[in-house]
């Protein structure tokens, strides 16, 4: 199993980047195929009341790197990963790794 994360860091509007998130990317996200699973996270403050490192994450697991690379070669993948660049200005990194169970 491969999954691909996607890790948001601070936005300097959270207020815009939540309505582009909910309204825009999400939609587009939701047009890709071929993941087996799709987990969003929205960080919270740790146990001590300290800021976490990132502020979302959004988390796709796919059975095989090609099946991951049909997806997000597809068009709908192509204009999702596009997209990041319209709202998630504090930037995003994405990580690619094969879950050991």
């Amino acid at each position: 199993m491969i999954k691909l994360t996607v890790l948001y860091a601070h936005p300097t509007d959270v207020s815009a980047f939540e309505n582009y998130y909910a309204h825009t990317h999400l939609p587009k996200a939701a047009k890709m195929t071929g993941h087996e699973k799709l987990e969003l996270t929205k960080f919270l403050n740790g146990p001590d009341g300290t800021k976490p490192d990132y502020y979302r994450m959004a988390e796709f697991w796919y059975k095989s790197p090609e099946a991951m690379q049909k997806a997000m070669g597809s068009p709908e993948g192509q204009a999702t990963a596009n997209d990041l660049s319209n709202f998630a200005t504090g930037g995003a990194t994405l990580l690619v790794g094969a879950v050991e169970h």
